[in-house]
């Protein structure tokens, strides 16, 4: 503070008490003001002594209380390991043992399953994540111990509580389940037993890989997996799939959805014989000339978009017995998506026409190839006449089925085959499950069990959001974990250590709410 003598317009000057703190210049007080000198030095000294009076009271209300000085004392005595980051084990661990893993009763499972939900990454990473946000120690020999015993000791353990939580879900009864596979690759080019080269769907046709069938529900729970050898044949997964669940579980004859891709007749037959009802894609362009005659016939339109065929295995006492239709149904979005993907094939394959490239050899079925003729002796063209023709098909849709659902039904069902996409976009993207890096076959099927308990916990918490009407995600509320810690502390009197958690934001307590006061 400081004294300022400011003259006014009428030739008097006045005396202030001036504060700059923060920067700001500030008034504190008028002291007076007169054009007499002699007044003006008397406003000056009592400016002093009100200076001085003022700075006593500031200097007595600086002085800090014993509780303030306690506070400080315990702050001083906190370093970052006595915060810990408490929300994965609040959230992802409360569902762990609501869907009861926690039967298996190791820690390092639990660990390994949790890690996977907060910061899915390889098994060193996920090492390091212990130590630093929750100060466990564990040591990498001992996850690959771990590893070693988990497919012996509790794989099937594991599956059959996941299975038994999923049936407890649908009230006890599953009537139908969806398959399909995916391809998991190595970051390494040896192949053994199981780890072969075949076709991708991750794109990595240079590496080895494995195949992973998995069974759902129509909502995405999770039934159970079975893995293959890289090279396998995609239609020949779906028959042990099924009867190895069916075998563990006593799972009683659901109807079967998976896509084209498993469709065979071996698999039509097996199913049928093995009294299996199914729902699988069809390849309605790729029937017999009467088929697609028969198909073509039912003139499908928005008017009268489903029609039934009756379809012939080849046996005529089994086909009446068996009943096998082919259901077709047409949608306008359909019809324009197919539409816009044969014209945009067809500018591709005239660009390569064009370039001169093409041979006899690119005549084929594969693709828009089938487009291709030859012209004389070596000329390769378009049969621009072929791919006008192919329009009758757009917006068609096949569906084989030897249940006694209304065709309505059955389009639903099968049109829901989009969540076990979504199941293996999560554990691939979400829950990181490839590229894996183990080499031995029970440190993989280890691997395996661990990322399919995160995903049934995922799955846990994502129908708990829905059904409560929580607006959330299940990213976002993995995200909100992160930050939820707990405060590790000795009690200054008592000498025991003592933990509280930390407030937490709204969204927070909206979601630890979610998991701790509901039942289900």
């Amino acid at each position: 503070m400081y004294i300022r003598k400011k003259k006014n317009k009428s030739g008097s000057v006045s005396v202030q008490i001036i504060s700059k703190a923060s920067g700001n210049y500030k008034v504190v007080e008028t002291i007076g003001c007169t054009k007499n000198p002699d007044q003006l030095e008397r406003l000056v000294i009592q400016a002093r002594q009100n200076i001085n009076q003022l700075s006593g009271q500031l200097r007595l209300l600086s002085i800090k209380s014993p509780t303030e000085l306690a506070i400080e004392a315990f702050i001083a005595n906190l370093s970052n390991s006595n915060i810990l980051t408490l929300g994965p084990e609040l959230i992802f661990g409360a569902l762990f043992d609501r869907i009861g893993l926690g039967e298996i009763g190791d820690e390092l499972f639990r660990h390994l399953v949790i890690a996977r939900l907060a910061y899915p990454t390889s098994k060193l990473g996920t090492i390091d994540y212990l130590y630093r946000y929750q100060r466990v120690e564990i040591e990498v020999d001992q996850v690959y111990r771990f590893l070693d015993k988990l497919a012996d000791k509790h794989q099937t353990q594991i599956e059959t509580i996941i299975f038994n939580h999923t049936k407890q879900l649908l009230g006890g009864k599953i009537q139908v389940v969806f398959y399909d596979m995916t391809t998991l690759y190595f970051e390494t080019e040896s192949e053994d037993d199981l780890r072969k080269t075949g076709f991708s769907k991750d794109g990595k046709f240079h590496h080895p890989q494995i195949m992973l069938g998995l069974l759902t529900t129509t909502t995405g729970y999770p039934l159970g997996y079975e893995l293959f050898p890289g090279n396998t044949f995609e239609g020949k997964t779906l028959i042990p799939a099924i009867q190895r669940l069916e075998e563990k579980f006593g799972l009683d004859k659901p109807v079967v959805v998976a896509d084209a891709g498993l469709l065979s007749q071996k698999n039509l037959q097996t199913l049928n014989d093995g009294s299996y009802e199914y729902i699988l894609g069809a390849r309605i362009k790729n029937e017999s000339h009467e088929l697609k005659q028969q198909i073509l016939g039912l003139k499908l339109s928005l008017q009268k978009p489903v029609g039934v065929i009756s379809k012939n295995l080849g046996d005529k006492k089994k086909q009446e017995e068996q009943n096998v239709r082919l259901i077709v149904s047409y949608s306008k979005n359909r019809a324009t998506k197919d539409q816009y993907n044969r014209k945009k094939g067809l500018r591709r394959l005239e660009k390569r026409v064009k370039t001169g490239k093409l041979t006899k050899t690119h005549l084929n079925s594969r693709g828009y190839n089938k487009y291709l003729q030859l012209q004389g002796k070596a000329e390769v063209q378009i049969n621009y006449q072929k791919f006008n023709n192919d329009g009758v098909w757009d917006g068609l849709k096949g569906y084989i089925t030897n249940t006694k659902l209304k065709p309505e039904i059955i389009i639903s069902h099968y049109s829901s085959l989009w969540l076990i996409e979504k199941a293996f976009r999560i554990s691939k993207t979400d829950l990181r499950i490839r590229p894996i890096y183990h080499s031995k076959r029970n440190r993989i099927e280890a691997h395996l069990s661990i990322v399919f308990a995160a995903y049934a916990i995922y799955k846990e918490l994502e129908r708990l959001l829905k059904k409560h009407q929580i607006p959330l995600s299940v990213k976002k509320a993995v995200k909100l974990t992160h930050n939820m810690y707990t405060l590790f502390y000795i009690d200054p009197e008592t000498k025991m250590q003592k933990q509280i958690t930390l407030k937490m934001d709204q969204k927070q307590k909206l979601l630890y709410q979610l998991i701790h006061t509901t039942q289900s």
